[in-house]
């Protein structure tokens, strides 16, 4: 893998070191902000491949960060935190997140889980296929980009591989169970209240272009579909 250069946003000055420096010896380039205010100032000067994002923040909180990062750039975020409950851990990735880690955490498993975003990111763990097509919608899958009637559509890692999992079923009914199986090992969707989450703004984000209202339906009390069939 090419190197990777990443935004560490962590108070604990000594966890954030020895975590730097492990990294550092894996080909991860790493930049530390020990607060919120200076990890978004941080990612708005530099273009990192992965964020790693603390929860529990001084002054802007985790959560508060992840969504203002969201706002502006579909970087991978991963979310590390203190917290095991899954109503927390929901909450994480309902800001945005792309994964999440719970502390005390295996460096080994860190390295691990930031490779299998930027791969995903960078498209490396695709088909070389050309894409997909569903009606208006345009799918690269080489180049992880989505279109709907030539107008592009910017989606998360955990956005995209919904939308392709709907795509290649496209005219189906899918339930949240056969979902959660399709894009199995994606952190984001291990809850079904995630998936719903991800098809919400799905559908916000497809519908912002010509064509892109009503791609995705609901069945109530079985699933999701994608309308429409592929060529």
């Amino acid at each position: 893998m090419d190197p990777i250069n990443a935004l560490l946003v962590e108070d604990d000055a000594r966890l954030a070191a020895f975590t730097a420096e492990y990294l550092g010896t894996h080909g991860v380039t790493v930049t530390v902000a020990p607060d919120g205010v200076r990890g978004l100032a941080e990612a708005a000067r530099t273009r990192f491949d992965v964020v790693l994002l603390d929860v529990m923040l001084p002054g802007r909180d985790g959560l508060s960060v992840c969504r203002a990062l969201r706002d502006v750039s579909d970087v991978p975020i991963l979310m590390v935190t203190a917290r095991v409950e899954e109503a927390d851990r929901v909450l994480g990735l309902e800001s945005g997140a792309d994964d999440y880690l719970v502390k005390p955490f295996s460096p080994r498993e860190l390295l691990a889980r930031i490779h299998a975003l930027v791969r995903r990111d960078r498209g490396e763990l695709l088909s070389r296929a050309t894409g997909l097509r569903v009606g208006a919608l345009s799918i690269d899958l080489g180049s992880r980009s989505v279109s709907v009637g030539g107008h592009g559509i910017a989606l998360t890692t955990a956005e995209f591989d919904l939308l392709v999992a709907l795509a290649r079923r496209a005219g189906r009914v899918l339930s949240r169970e056969q979902l959660l199986e399709i894009v199995k090992g994606d952190a984001e969707l291990a809850f079904d209240r995630a998936i719903d989450t991800q098809v919400s703004r799905l559908r916000t984000k497809l519908a912002a272009a010509p064509g892109g209202d009503g791609l995705i339906r609901t069945v109530r009390g079985v699933g999701y579909m994608l309308a429409g069939s592929s060529p």
